[in-house]
């Protein structure tokens, strides 16, 4: 009898979590690549992928945002290091997705470098980690756009999200063909954006998007829908 009721308790809570799953909520956090520029943010990839999911979905971006140079006088938003408690107080999963505007930051600024850059994202995934020890966290990192500082950026978004255990989607290594003019005029918001994908180049990459989101909630042992 003792065995049984310990098979039915454990079926129930198997199916408690599969049917929650829709109650489960995903908080994508960054720059344009999140609020998706001039675009609605349902057309993105991430909210396309948290739908199949069954993921509750919630934006965080900010068109120009950066990690850890501060451009709310320009319209921008603080640095994502103090914006973390902006963020709501319990999630399921966290994609960070940051680094095109610190690259040209960067090249622009002189009080802006590839070291405080990388500093300002360690404390940031710190921050994250500590505040949501149970959530499923991963980075997508920027495309590997053909100007100045970018192969440092993504190369040390790498670097420090590995120190700090978050798994890391290279972006840069996918399909977006981000220096073909002729790949960013079908896929891209213009003919000369490196940054917004419109709907059709969001659609590239939901099953690659979906899958990554996928890995790293089996990881942390969150129960996924068939």
């Amino acid at each position: 009898m003792f065995r049984f009721s310990i098979g039915i308790f454990f079926a129930i809570m198997v199916n408690t979590l599969c049917l929650g799953q829709s109650n489960m909520t995903m908080c994508v956090f960054g720059d344009s690549y999140v609020r998706n520029h001039r675009c609605p943010i349902s057309e993105t990839w991430h909210a396309k992928a948290s739908r199949q999911l069954g993921l509750h979905y919630l934006n965080f971006g900010i068109n120009g945002n950066c990690i850890g140079y501060d451009r709310a006088s320009e319209g921008y938003g603080k640095a994502m290091i103090d914006r973390v408690e902006e963020l709501p107080d319990s999630v399921a999963v966290i994609l960070l997705i940051a680094g095109h505007n610190d690259a040209a930051m960067i090249a622009e600024h002189n009080d802006y470098s590839v070291e405080r850059f990388s500093n300002s994202l360690n404390n940031l995934l710190k921050k994250i980690v500590k505040r949501y020890p149970d959530a499923a966290i991963g980075y997508v990192t920027p495309w590997n756009v053909n100007r100045i500082y970018f192969e440092e950026v993504i190369s040390e978004i790498r670097r420090v999200c590995k120190s700090n255990g978050i798994p890391v989607l290279d972006a840069s290594k996918c399909l977006i063909d981000v220096n073909n003019p002729e790949f960013r005029k079908k896929y891209f918001q213009g003919e000369n954006d490196t940054a917004h994908l419109n709907d059709k180049g969001h659609n590239l990459l939901i099953e690659w998007g979906k899958e990554f989101i996928s890995n790293i909630m089996k990881d942390k042992g969150f129960i996924l829908k068939d």
